[in-house]
């Protein structure tokens, strides 16, 4: 039986990176996420894995790439600032197909502003924030649990898709404080790493690797086949990796779209909402990208409208809007959120409710 520990967000970070056999992790101070570096600083040497604090954010992201082209499983964790200058070495990473996990607790903006929870980073973590059309995993997790959980499967995703995957989670999210089951999620097989780089004699050819941020006319590649082959890539993660959970939403009327924190506040505003005889349902993507398009589709299909709650001045409704095809009406609870403002930018229930009663 799984051990089971009472701990916070950030923790649940290190200890699903453990649990996944993270092996090197390299990191620079910020909040609202420094107990992931504490903890990971405590508990990587124990377990004969590399901490190391860098000098910067550009240090950090340009060290991942070093210890990912080696071919084993490393990470980084970050807040808003810190993200901001990884951002050329996320396109780099990407552009050179290597797998690693990023770990981003989002912290208001824009600019420095504030210490506390926001989801202002959605469209730089989803679309990929850098130079380059390149797209990243991103898994979006609502409770201490599915934060450890999580961090499993994004090891495995990137692995799987040589690929950077992007942990997306909040101030919130990274100090709430809930029972854990520490546990092995298993996933499958995996591919062979052999492009990694390695030492001669590691490899059944005898010859180096060599990895670089972008294709390699020297052997045989052009421009185009690199970008067609990465665009198959995410044509596959599109068609396979999709993932949401759906909440009441069997004979919803409203639906609302949330993700992170906001998700659990929204779950609580439709038990609220039912509880006063208003059909409100709530689907929460776990991925972010790919975003779960065909199960908004569907909804919209069926008559359903659409209540999109982030803490941020909106950025995932765009997405939602894309996904109903103008086929329904998307309404919005946001940061600014009728003088939300006043009670510290935090969306409560209650301001929710407000809004699926107007609209129902």
């Amino acid at each position: 039986m799984a051990e089971r520990i009472l701990t916070e967000g950030n923790e649940a970070v290190g200890w699903g990176a453990i649990t996944a056999g993270c092996q090197c992790f390299f990191g620079y101070p910020i909040t609202p996420q420094n107990e992931i570096i504490e903890f990971l600083s405590r508990e990587m040497p124990k377990r004969g894995g590399i901490f190391l604090q860098s000098q910067c954010e550009t240090a950090t992201i340009n060290m991942l790439f070093g210890a990912a082209a080696a071919g084993v499983r490393a990470m980084t964790s970050t807040s808003s600032p810190g993200w901001g200058l990884m951002q050329e070495g996320m396109s780099n990473l990407a552009a050179a197909r290597l797998p690693c996990v990023v770990v981003l607790v989002q912290r208001v903006g824009p600019g420095v502003q504030r210490l506390t929870h926001s989801q202002q980073d959605y469209n730089s973590a989803t679309r990929g924030g850098g130079g380059g059309g390149y797209r990243t995993i991103v898994l979006a997790p609502a409770t201490v649990q599915e934060t450890h959980d999580l961090m499993q499967l994004a090891f495995y995703l990137a692995d799987k898709y040589r690929n950077p995957v992007v942990v997306l989670s909040d101030g919130l999210m990274g100090h709430v404080v809930e029972p854990l089951e520490l546990k092995t999620v298993e996933f499958g097989p995996l591919p062979e790493k052999d492009w990694a780089v390695a030492d001669r004699g590691k490899h059944e050819d005898g010859k180096h690797r060599a990895i670089g941020a972008s294709y390699n006319p020297l052997k045989g590649e052009s421009f185009v086949s690199y970008l067609v082959d990465m665009r198959e890539t995410y044509q596959e993660i599109e068609a396979s990796e999709v993932r949401y959970e759906e909440y009441r939403t069997e004979d919803a009327a409203l639906v609302l779209v949330a993700y992170g924190y906001c998700a659990r506040v929204a779950e609580e505003a439709v038990d609220m909402a039912r509880a006063e005889g208003l059909k409100a349902g709530l689907l929460r993507p776990i991925t972010l990208w790919p975003f779960p398009n065909q199960a908004i589709r569907d909804k919209a299909a069926k008559g359903c409208r659409f209540l999109v709650v982030e803490d941020s001045m909106g950025q995932m409704v765009d997405d939602v809007k894309i996904a109903v095809e103008g086929k329904a009406e998307v309404h919005l609870v946001d940061a600014t959120f009728r003088h939300l403002a006043s009670e510290d930018g935090m969306i409560m229930p209650a301001k929710v409710l407000e809004e699926i009663r107007r609209l129902l």
